[in-house]
């Protein structure tokens, strides 16, 4: 493949700012590698250090043009994040020993999108959450009979359960597991959490029946495969030859899944059985934040579930997670055009006086998570 060596090693330091310095993920650091990988195929491997704006100018008109892999032009999330990805690259460049005299840093302004395409590209839209009932039909549709079906039913129990995200899942032991206490303690010295916080997760309360599910199979694992504290939670699959000679699982490996791809595949086969459409386990997050807003009674109740969920501030689970869907909307609406909505005083008996102190406490929280 064609390549610049001097762009190579210009890279190469770049992206470990990123990961070092920065502090960025692999996830990103790859992606800003795509980026300018992109950018050099369509420059023909020119020398970054001789970039100009007509350059910018000309990749944005041919990325705007070019197909994906489904046959179909680029989304404008797509633009717009490797535009991103340039501009900040050829900024931090042009401050760099040996190219502030032959950069420009306002020529990096040349890969923005325009306000129009922005707008569009980074638009909030609704995401599809499954109900909490429709998880709890999943689960008890899904069959139990051999140790990988029971391992997979557990799974599912277990991010509705927790809220835990897949990759710390995959990573989880069982010594994290506190079955008196009901309680899972992700350990960012050996659980892949996000940005490595280190927090306690309470169950929360989707049903005795579906905790049931997860302590039986804890205790599966301790008692009759005689497991220890250091063994996987969710192991990965154990395959091997059958009698035709055909790799076939055969039961479970002691060991962890080397990544979350299997869990996500676990919950598409499981909600392909219960005749649901595919939910990928990160939207169950979603669904436990949707059912703490109707649960929740007062502003502490909300901090105690956003804490659960691993959030440090409660603003972060209302942005990320606290979306109201558009039928909610409408029925929301449709409430407050009654005669007897609860808008005011005047509007009639539904109206609450506990609500005014609901909305000062609220509004004295947001406040000291401000500070």
């Amino acid at each position: 493949m064609p390549h610049n060596p001097d762009n190579e090693r210009l890279k190469r330091r770049y992206l470990s700012f990123l990961k070092e310095a920065e502090q960025h993920a692999e996830v990103t650091v790859d992606a800003v590698a795509m980026s300018l990988a992109r950018f050099e195929e369509a420059t023909k491997w020119r020398d970054f250090r001789t970039f100009r704006s007509q350059q910018a100018i000309a990749f944005k008109q041919r990325l705007a043009n070019q197909e994906g892999k489904r046959g179909q032009k680029l989304s404008k999330a797509t633009l717009h994040a490797t535009l991103a990805h340039l501009k900040r690259f050829f900024q931090w460049l042009s401050m760099q020993p040996g190219c502030k005299s032959r950069l420009r840093y306002t020529d990096a302004e040349y890969f923005n999108l325009s306000d129009k395409d922005t707008r569009v590209a980074t638009a909030r839209r609704e995401a599809l959450v499954p109900t909490l009932e429709q998880v709890r039909h999943v689960v008890a549709a899904m069959p139990s009979s051999t140790d990988v079906e029971r391992r997979n039913r557990a799974l599912v129990a277990f991010i509705l359960t927790t809220g835990a995200r897949d990759r710390a899942v995959a990573s989880l032991k069982l010594k994290h597991v506190d079955v008196s206490a009901r309680k899972v303690f992700q350990d960012a010295r050996d659980v892949q959490t996000k940005n490595s916080k280190t927090f306690a997760t309470f169950f929360f309360p989707v049903g005795k029946d579906i905790h049931e599910i997860v302590l039986d199979w804890c205790k599966y694992l301790q008692t009759e495969k005689l497991w220890g504290s250091d063994d996987p939670l969710f192991p990965a699959t154990e395959v091997c030859q059958d009698s035709a000679r055909r790799f076939a699982a055969t039961g479970l490996a002691r060991k962890h899944w080397s990544t979350a791809a299997p869990i996500r595949e676990v919950f598409r086969a499981a909600f392909l059985h219960a005749g649901l459409p595919y939910y990928n386990p990160h939207s169950l997050r979603s669904t436990l934040a949707q059912f703490g807003e109707t649960l929740c009674k007062t502003p502490e109740d909300f901090k105690a579930w956003s804490q659960n969920l691993g959030h440090e501030q409660v603003l972060t689970t209302f942005r990320s997670y606290g979306h109201v869907s558009t039928k909610r909307q409408s029925e929301i609406l449709c409430e407050l055009a009654l005669p007897n909505g609860r808008t005011s005083p005047a509007d009639g008996p539904r109206y609450e006086p506990q609500l005014d102190r609901i909305f000062a406490e609220l509004a004295e929280l947001k406040e000291k998570v401000g500070r």
